[in-house]
This record gives structure tokens, C-alpha cells and sequence, in this order.
């Protein structure tokens, strides 16, 4: 008898629970109290019927409220609904329908903070995996790569990192961006050192750029693709650097984290993501 994929993800997290694998429930104690005190992460999600996700509303082609419709939309946002499909065990337009994401809004510094709370199953909002956050947050596969890049005004007339030695660069709070600008300009063997101040979102860096509270703008380009306009551009955009992978994060050692790994693959594996990639950022994976 043949078995969908779908349902094989779900019985197999099943299986892995039933099992004993490191995966019962999340938060697992390795005695039976405790794995019992920490129900199955997948079964809380299925008896509240909605997968609460933590997304950006800022990202235009990620995660981005649609301020017309009050509506999320993008790449991460339709992802979310693919998860969902899979821990409801129903097809990807039928997740929509049902409306089966509850979406909350979510900033570099506050993501880690709503998963560990349990106020979010999953995040989906340019999570760069990194080993250091691997230690607190299980991530899936990466399903997108993207890279730092510099905005500055265009009226400055500058062309290398150089120009920016003394001036002040805007970044988001709790974001990696800042070692990573460092770390191209020692690379580089650039000879400035420019001044860092963090910002709680994204558009109070563009504020502070066009006010000139800031000279440059430095976050992952996918996100700088929402704030460019005339009168900015990217500061010697040739020099690639903080290549980083997105990948979605859930609670370390819960059941729902092979669903959503397993669910990533087969979201590369069939094409679905390479289409999505072009539908909302319109180039190729």
C-alpha cells in the first residue's frame, strides 16, 4: 500500500515520539516524568488547530504585511502554510483556506525569546542559522541564501568601504550584521572603522539613513530590496560577504522540528521553493 509523503512525515515523528528518539515532545528530560510533563509539541499544535508563526511584516518578498489587505504575504509566509499542511496532515491550499497560521510579527531581538516562551511554534523571518544559535533553537535545512550588503545615499558620490571610515552605520538589534561588516572590512584589508548604533526594526534604519542620523544602512540584501528607491544604492555591491543560510527554527528537541526539516526537503527537492523564489524575489534559486 502505497503512503503520501505527507503522511509519512507525520507518522514517522510519531514513530520517533513512540520511540524514544530525543524527540518527545520538546524540552525533553531524558527520565519517563519528564517526557510526560513535556507533551508532544506536535499534539499541543493539533488540539489548538492553528501553528503559531513568527514571521517579518517588513521583508518585502519574505514576510511582508500588505497594509491594503491587513495581509501577510511572501516566501516565508506561504512556507509557514506548507508546514502547517503537513502537521494538519491536509494539502497547501486547503492550510490557506483553513486559515491555519496564526502570524505574529517578529524582530531579530524578539525571536529566539517567543520560541523559547512557547508563544511561537515556528519562526520563518530571515533566520540566519548560526552554531551559536543551533545550541538554543533547532533549524531545518536552509531553504534560501543571501548575503550583508551596505546602503548608503547616493548624493555622498561614495565608492568604496574606504569612505565610510568615521561614519555610522545603522544595524538591527540582535542581528549578526555588525561582526560580519568587521569581518569583510579586516578581510578586505580596508583601512576604516566606522561606528555602529542598533535600531529595533528596519524602518527606523531607513528613517535614520534619509535623516542622516546614519551615513549607511548594512542588513541581509534580501531585506535592503525593501527600502531601496532613487536615492540610495549599495556600496560596492561586487564585494560579496556574510553569505548566510535562512533556515526555520523551532524549540531545541521538540517533534515538530523533523516535520518542518522533512518538510523543507521535500520543498526543495520538488521545485516548490525554486518557484517560490521567482514568483516573490523574481530570480532564480
Amino acid at each position: 500500500m502505497s503512503i503520501s509523503r505527507r503522511n509519512f512525515i507525520k507518522l514517522s515523528g510519531a514513530s520517533a515520539a513512540v520511540l524514544g528518539l530525543g524527540i518527545v515532545g520538546c524540552s525533553g528530560g531524558s527520565d519517563a516524568g519528564s517526557a510526560e510533563a513535556s507533551a508532544s509539541k506536535l499534539q499541543t499544535i493539533r488540539d489548538r488547530g492553528v501553528l503559531n508563526c513568527g514571521v517579518k511584516a517588513d521583508v518585502l518578498g519574505y514576510g511582508y504585511m500588505d497594509t491594503a489587505t491587513q495581509e501577510y504575504e511572501g516566501l516565508e509566509i506561504d512556507l509557514c502554510y506548507q508546514i502547517a499542511a503537513a502537521v494538519f496532515d491536509v494539502e497547501y491550499e486547503e492550510a490557506k483556506e483553513q486559515g491555519l497560521c496564526e502570524f505574529r510579527m517578529v524582530t531579530p531581538s524578539t525571536r529566539g525569546t517567543l520560541i523559547d516562551s512557547g508563544a511561537l511554534d515556528i519562526v520563518a523571518a530571515t533566520y540566519t542559522i548560526t552554531p551559536e544559535r543551533e545550541e538554543s533553537w533547532d533549524f531545518s535545512t536552509p531553504y534560501r541564501t543571501d548575503s550583508v550588503g551596505i546602503m548608503v545615499k547616493k548624493d555622498n558620490g561614495w565608492t568604496s568601504m574606504e569612505d565610510l571610515d568615521g561614519q555610522t552605520i545603522g544595524v538591527s538589534t540582535g542581528s549578526t550584521t555588525q561582526s560580519l561588516v568587521e569581518q569583510m572590512i579586516a578581510d578586505e584589508g580596508f583601512a576604516c572603522t566606522p561606528n555602529f548604533v542598533e535600531y529595533q526594526s528596519y524602518p527606523e534604519i531607513k528613517d535614520a539613513l534619509d535623516a542622516g542620523m546614519v551615513q549607511a544602512f548594512a542588513m541581509d540584501r534580501s531585506t535592503l530590496n525593501t527600502y531601496m528607491d532613487d536615492t540610495v544604492e549599495l556600496l560596492q555591491p561586487e564585494i560579496e560577504f556574510g553569505t548566510q543560510e535562512y533556515g526555520v527554527a523551532t524549540e531545541k528537541g521538540c517533534d515538530l522540528s523533523p516535520v518542518v526539516d522533512d518538510t523543507v526537503n521535500e520543498l526543495l527537492e520538488n521545485g516548490w521553493l525554486d518557484e517560490e523564489i521567482t514568483m516573490w524575489l523574481g530570480e532564480s534559486a
